[in-house]
């Protein structure tokens, strides 16, 4: 047997491999892209306590003083702060803006740390533009010089603030000059809260030093229409009041310049 014969006859040629036609993308109809007016977007939303909407630049900047208010001393991760030195710049940064004409503070406070919360106030009280002030929920302790440290000021009907003497916690030095250390700090308080309201020196002494108002504890608790009615606040109101008056002030200031 031809043994080449067999081979030949025993060999597969192997299929030719078929040929691919490459298949085109079927056309897509056009459509154009809908814009709805208004919306904003996701990069518009910065991390300065403020959401820009594109095409209604507002004029009133807003700032809020919310927990307890950070001094020198770094309060617990769990406790929600207000601290004073991002609160400075951004005075001195809407006192340099040409664009920002008013600010609204915005008030839901427990206190806090004296000398920041005066720190801020002074701030506040030393603006060359209209300020006004709402007190939401709470403006108590140093939120009380914070609150009438504005050119007006408001208070929600339900909302209410703490005036009681200047208190000291951690370590105290036992000596008679501690205690004349806390005369002149709370000096200070009252002489800048008498000074930027309506309220008598007389009244607010009266109120931070009564008894039986605040269980174990010396002070008083005043809500909405009280702090009016004390000369603490100019008028109870809310967001909408707030903003019209900044408005308001606005104009006259305006006015005034030209």
């Amino acid at each position: 047997m031809n043994n080449d014969y067999l081979n030949e006859s025993m060999t597969t040629t192997p299929p030719a491999a078929p040929t691919t036609i490459p298949q085109q993308p079927l056309p897509q109809p056009h459509r154009r892209s809908k814009k709805v007016k208004g919306t904003p977007k996701s990069n518009n939303i910065k991390e300065l306590g403020t959401t820009e909407i594109p095409g209604n630049t507002s004029k009133i900047h807003c700032i809020t003083i919310i927990g307890q208010i950070e001094g020198h001393i770094v309060m617990p991760a769990q406790n929600k702060t207000t601290k004073y030195e991002h609160i400075i710049p951004q005075l001195v940064a809407i006192e340099q803006n040409d664009s920002v004409e008013g600010v609204v503070v915005m008030l839901n406070t427990v206190g806090g740390d004296v000398e920041a919360g005066l720190a801020i106030a002074e701030m506040l009280a030393s603006m060359s533009k209209p300020t006004v002030s709402l007190v939401l929920g709470g403006g108590h302790s140093i939120g009380v010089p914070i609150a009438v440290s504005s050119n007006y000021s408001f208070i929600a009907e339900s909302a209410t603030m703490t005036i009681h003497p200047v208190r000291l916690t951690g370590l105290v030095i036992g000596v008679p000059q501690t205690y004349e250390y806390l005369d002149k700090m709370q000096d200070r308080v009252i002489n800048f809260v008498t000074q930027h309201s309506n309220i008598s020196e007389k009244k607010f002494r009266e109120l931070m030093f009564a008894t039986g108002e605040l269980a174990r504890d010396v002070g008083s608790v005043v809500v909405g229409q009280d702090a009016v009615k004390y000369g603490l606040i100019n008028e109870v109101g809310g967001m909408s009041s707030a903003v019209g008056k900044v408005k308001e002030l606005i104009e006259a200031n305006k006015k005034w310049r030209h």
